[in-house]
């Protein structure tokens, strides 16, 4: 509905950038609902949760591009490239 609303294809061309802090249990029902809406591109972290073995990793890349996250200057670059 959102994509609708902006007169777009899909939610992820709109310009809002999602980086999921990884501390508590409840990152895990906030990550699952965003890739639940298609949302592409999340990153996360500082660490990677424990249950998420190589092979997970490996599609939750491929398929959804989730990517860790890096330096607070890395990320800022990569979530809002040349606004810094």
């Amino acid at each position: 509905k959102l994509a609708e609303a902006f007169n777009l294809d899909d939610v992820n061309e709109l310009p809002i950038a999602f980086n999921i802090a990884w501390y508590e249990q409840k990152a895990v029902a906030v990550l699952l609902a965003l890739l639940s809406l298609g949302i592409r591109n999340i990153m996360l972290g500082p660490r990677l949760p424990a249950f998420v073995s190589p092979g997970v990793l490996d599609v939750l890349v491929e398929q959804f591009g989730l990517q860790p996250n890096s330096t607070v200057d890395e990320d800022m670059e990569t979530l809002l490239p040349g606004r810094r």
